[in-house]
């Protein structure tokens, strides 16, 4: 079955999907490898760890599908792919859907910031005319080529307009065609109850540490009514102060052994990564 058939079937069936944010393939087989049956590829972790800068519109299109087809290839649940602003204007919209399905994303998720984006929690943003986002949700749905691609329509309009009018551009994504709508930085639990209470497609939450919404448990994101949440940062918040912790001790004591019981084993982590899959394929076709 392909993924977006996958997704689809994940997001018809009950209970809320959580899937964790990824900025490289190998989180990706971690996140697979715990159990989670979809996968978010953060474009806040992709600038992190493919350029080492902010997440301010710095990745080009080719750039984010390269990632996003090394994630498809290293895991087999479905990959959500962040893909900013879609990267211009309702054309360049339709090129980015293709590209991306492409390379065999299960969800790609737009939104109606002006170019270059900010990351959805930083202020400073601002968005285009609703208008402009309406003609780009309608070019995205009608240039997919598999019906069950998903496609995530995100506003960024609450923190600069507020929320009602991040309501009312959302309920017009919803019209142009978007199969999930994604609000973004709500500030109160009433905000996030008033969002999920206001669509007949299913609605995202962001759980974004130190961010301007509340970290809410999943059990109580379902209760609310969101069928999808992601964690875009954790996972990159949790590597960097795990390897950062390692350098200062590796500085200050000249030796990892210290640290040992903080890595995971040698032979652990081959057999993450497919090691005895490799060898087995050799056994098969390298004489």
């Amino acid at each position: 079955m392909r993924q977006t058939s996958v997704l689809r079937q994940l997001l018809a069936g009950p209970g809320i999907i959580v899937a964790p944010g990824a900025h490289d393939a190998l989180t990706a087989k971690i996140i697979e490898k715990a159990g989670f049956p979809a996968v978010y590829m953060t474009g806040y972790g992709q600038a992190a760890s493919h350029l080492g800068k902010p997440d301010v519109g710095l990745l080009t299109m080719s750039e984010m599908v390269a990632r996003a087809a090394n994630l498809v290839e290293a895991v087999g649940i479905p990959v959500i792919a962040d893909a900013d602003t879609g990267f211009g204007n309702a054309v360049n919209v339709m090129r980015t859907v293709r590209e991306y399905e492409k390379a065999g994303v299960a969800a790609i998720q737009l939104e109606d910031q002006v170019t270059p984006k900010k990351c959805g929690h930083m202020t400073g943003r601002q968005v285009v005319p609703q208008a402009e986002m309406v003609g780009k949700i309608k070019a995205a749905v009608d240039a997919r080529r598999d019906a069950d691609l998903v496609i995530i329509a995100r506003t960024d309009a609450r923190t600069v307009h507020g929320i009602d009018e991040a309501l009312d551009r959302a309920k017009a994504y919803e019209e142009a065609g978007a199969d999930i709508l994604f609000v973004e930085s709500p500030e109160s639990v009433g905000e996030m109850k008033r969002i999920t209470a206001g669509f007949t497609v299913p609605v995202l939450a962001n759980m974004v540490e130190g961010g301007r919404t509340p970290l809410l448990p999943v059990p109580e994101l379902a209760a609310i009514g969101y069928q999808i949440v992601i964690y875009p940062t954790a996972s990159t918040y949790t590597m960097t102060l795990a390897i950062t912790r390692l350098m200062e001790n590796l500085k200050a004591t000249g030796t990892t052994a210290g640290m040992l019981d903080q890595m995971v084993a040698f032979t652990e982590f081959n057999e993450l990564i497919g090691l005895p899959q490799i060898r087995a394929t050799e056994a098969a076709y390298v004489k």
